[in-house]
C-alpha cells in the first residue's frame, strides 16, 4: 500500500501563487508516475499535471505556462508550482501516484483563488 499526504493549499487572489508538496510513503517502486488532478464543485475530476519517474511531464491546456510540476528534493516526493491563479483553478487538489497497475490518491487539499 502507499499512502499520500498533501499540503500546501490555502485562499490566495487571483493572479497569486501557491506550491503544493506530496509525499509517497509506504512500499514504493522506482517505476512510478506522480501528479496531480482537481476536482471543482458539481465537475468530474480533471488531470491537472502528471511527471513520470523518468522526468516525461504532461500538462492540462488550461495550466500550461502557469504551473510547473517537479519531483521533489526528497525522494517520493512530487511538488506543483502554480503561478498566475485564477478564480477558475478553484477546487481540491488531488495527489496521484501510480506504480505496477495500481493507482493511490491523497486525501485532497483546497485551492480557493478569490479576491
Amino acid at each position: 500500500q502507499v499512502q499520500l499526504v498533501e499540503s500546501g493549499g490555502g485562499l490566495v487572489q487571483p493572479g497569486g501563487s501557491l506550491r503544493l508538496s506530496c509525499a509517497a510513503s509506504g512500499i514504493t517502486f522506482s517505476i512510478n508516475t506522480m501528479g496531480w488532478y482537481r476536482q471543482a464543485p458539481g465537475k468530474e475530476r480533471e488531470l491537472v499535471a502528471i511527471i513520470a519517474n523518468t522526468g516525461i511531464t504532461n500538462y492540462a491546456d488550461s495550466v500550461k505556462g502557469r504551473f510547473t510540476i517537479s519531483r521533489g528534493s526528497a525522494k517520493n516526493t512530487v511538488d506543483l508550482q502554480m503561478n498566475s491563479l485564477k478564480p477558475e483553478d478553484t477546487a481540491v487538489y488531488y495527489c496521484y501516484r501510480a506504480q505496477t497497475e495500481n493507482a493511490y490518491w491523497g486525501q485532497g487539499t483546497q485551492v480557493t483563488v478569490s479576491s
